[in-house]
This record gives C-alpha cells, structure tokens and sequence, in this order.
C-alpha cells in the first residue's frame, strides 16, 4: 500500500515538474492527469486507512483470544489442584476404612 502511494506522489510529483516544463502550452490534458492522480492518490489513503483499521481490530480479537486461553489456563489449573487434593482424600478415607475392616476382623 505504501509503496503504491509512493508511486502516486511520485507520479504526481513528476507531472507537476511537467506542467512547469511546458509553460503556457495546452493545460487541460495535464489537469485531467493530475485530477485523476489526485483521485487515486485519495483511492489510497483510504485504502491504507481500511487496512490500518482492519489490523488494529485483528491485533483486539488476538488480545482477547489470549485473555480468553489464559483464563482456560487458569481453571484447568483449579481443577488439577482440587481433583489431586480430593484423590489425596480419598486415598486417606480409603486407609481408614481398611484399618476399620482390620480391627474388626481381628476381634
């Protein structure tokens, strides 16, 4: 895109050194070009404008998809700690009712 607008001011440039170069010669050619340079060179900016905000709006939806994968992140985390202290549990529970069992059969 830049590169295109380069071109064009160029352009443009390039025309004007023209006009200069002609003097009083029949400028209504050259108006024309310059009219439709100026047009193009208009088409551009608002092209670059476009891609400048479809961008910024890409870089938003990328931010919250980072934000999004990091609270994932973090619940997947919660739930490894609560299920490794509910097996902690339940491997305690699970010695109680054996050494429960074994009393019971030794009477």
């Amino acid at each position: 895109m830049l590169m295109k607008l380069a071109t064009v001011v160029k352009v443009s440039a390039a025309a004007a050194c023209l006009l200069a170069f002609t003097g009083c010669t029949d400028l209504k050619p050259i108006q024309s070009q310059i009219d439709d340079l100026k047009s193009q060179v208009s088409k551009l900016q608002g092209d670059t404008a476009k891609a400048s905000s479809d961008a910024a709006a890409a870089n938003s939806a990328a931010s919250s998809a980072a934000s999004a994968a990091n609270a994932a992140q973090s619940t997947a985390n919660q739930a490894l700690s609560t299920a490794q202290a509910n097996q902690t549990s339940i491997e305690q529970i699970n010695e109680k009712l054996n050494r429960m069992f074994k009393k019971s059969v030794s009477k």
